[in-house]
């Protein structure tokens, strides 16, 4: 089961609601999901969904709340993933016409219908009946992907006025998500994982949430121990060759003017770095008599790599 299927499995187990909030929840589920029929038989509407809680939840909601029998109609999917599609059917001797009328769907001007885009008002009077909106856009139009792998979150919706006032009742919550066209879709999407969270608090997906942050947490901690091996490796790295090319200079001075040459605090670090070539510079320095610290060393293998250069040069 996809982490996406979870979470709609999780917030659809939210029957004990409120009349309002069950109207704002299913009139948002209609505007994401939904279509408009006409036949001889009247008007009809159907809400697709390849979820089967959905459905389920969509077939309750409109039982319990709206006194509404629909149909549940199951078919194979065209797509290569052969799944199931769900299909919530509700038709004119069911009350659909007052039923889209309730949900702000179908608005009555002067005797004539129209099909509203917009989300009503009074269906987000109060932060429950928000709450109760976005999960049920979530239910009809949404999507997470596996926070393993990337956070992503993302409605899916057919109008780009309902897109921007779905994005500002998201953001109403203090999040930050944007819009974009994806052929004739508008998409309203988050993609910072802690907005991911806050976003599954709202719609009550709390077991979901837990597992996001565990998988937020571990990922954090692997980045961060993937930083120090890179720094340790980096820092490793520079240290063998330093200790690599220190000791070819002091060859260099040993079979062309001699180590007797050099100074005695630098000859005495020459000899020590030929006997000991994989110790660090603090290390060395403990072994003088007496101990010299880290920047001495440094700063003394540094006069005989520059040594080492004017041999090479001739100028020495």
């Amino acid at each position: 089961m996809s982490f996406s299927s979870k979470v709609k499995g999780e917030i659809c187990r939210y029957i004990d609601i409120s009349k309002e909030e069950a109207l704002a929840e299913i009139s948002a589920i209609m505007k994401v999901s939904g279509t408009i029929g006409f036949s001889g038989k009247g008007l009809s509407f159907k809400i697709t969904t390849e979820n089967p809680a959905s459905a389920r939840h969509i077939f309750t909601i409109l039982k319990d709340y709206f006194d509404i029998h629909s149909k549940l109609l199951v078919k194979k999917s065209n797509s290569l993933k052969k799944n199931n599609i769900y299909m919530v059917l509700i038709e004119e001797y069911m009350g659909v016409r007052d039923l889209l009328k309730e949900t702000g769907i179908f608005k009555e001007v002067e005797d004539v219908l129209t099909i509203d885009y917009t989300i009503e008002p009074e269906m987000v009077k109060t932060e429950e009946l928000k709450r109760a909106y976005i999960r049920g856009a979530f239910i009809g139009g949404g999507s997470i992907s596996n926070p393993e792998k990337t956070y992503h979150l993302e409605f899916v919706t057919h109008s780009e006025e309902y897109a921007v006032q779905l994005c500002k009742l998201i953001n109403s919550f203090g999040l930050s998500s944007k819009v974009i066209q994806r052929k004739n879709s508008f998409i309203i999407y988050i993609k910072e994982g802690e907005q991911i969270v806050d976003l599954l608090n709202i719609v009550g997906a709390h077991t979901s949430l837990l597992e996001l942050e565990n998988i937020r947490i571990m990922k954090e901690m692997r980045n961060n121990v993937n930083r120090l091996v890179n720094c340790e490796t980096a820092n490793l790295s520079k240290t063998v060759n330093a200790a690599v090319r220190q000791v070819e200079s002091i060859k260099l001075i040993q079979s062309t003017i001699g180590l007797q040459r050099l100074p005695k605090n630098l000859r005495e670090v020459a000899e020590l770095r030929l006997s000991y070539p994989d110790e660090s510079l603090k290390e060395l320095g403990e072994m003088l008599d007496p101990p010299v610290g880290k920047s001495g060393i440094n700063h003394r293998l540094r006069k005989i790599e520059k040594i080492a250069e004017e041999v090479r040069s001739g100028n020495y």
